[in-house]
């Protein structure tokens, strides 16, 4: 789980942080098998990727995001710093690490992607998974595109023939 302090609501910011995670699949070559992007954090279940290492997914998807997030700021003069102290820094837009757990079996991924989709009914955003957009669900249920391309070279899970 990846935890943001900014997604606060904003539908461009989440719909940038999927755009993000589509061009960070592509260039390390992971498979998406599920995601939900919530106002204040998001959960991802990714394969190892073809290039570079799981650590460094998330450190690019993290760094990207952060830049195409935050607020610019012009730079000021390190002696205008000191005057200003700490009140200058800017508050980190994500957890200094993520939270990962390996998952081995079809019946252990099932049991995360639902966990992963009922996350936005559960903290009442929505009253049912599918009304979500920032959500891999559509995608299981009715074979939906999305932003982030799921389940590309993956072994095939469907939850059309029952609810997720």
């Amino acid at each position: 789980m990846l935890r943001a302090i900014a997604f606060s609501g904003a539908a461009r910011s989440r719909d940038r942080f999927l755009s993000i995670l589509e061009e960070t699949r592509e260039r390390y070559r992971c498979v998406v098998v599920g995601y939900v992007v919530m106002p204040k954090h998001v959960h991802l279940l990714l394969t190892e990727p073809e290039v570079g290492t799981p650590s460094t997914v998330m450190q690019v998807l993290k760094q990207r995001t952060a830049r195409a997030l935050l607020p610019k700021k012009k730079r000021a003069d390190a002696r205008q710093r000191r005057l200003f102290g700490d009140a200058s820094l800017r508050t980190p837009f994500w957890q200094a690490r993520f939270y990962d757990f390996n998952v081995w079996t079809t019946k252990k991924r099932v049991e995360k992607l639902r966990y992963i989709h009922r996350n936005p009914v559960k903290l009442g955003l929505v009253e049912s998974a599918e009304a979500w957009r920032w959500s891999s669900y559509r995608f299981y249920l009715l074979d939906e595109a999305g932003p982030v391309r799921v389940n590309e070279g993956w072994t095939e899970i469907s939850f059309r023939d029952r609810v997720a």
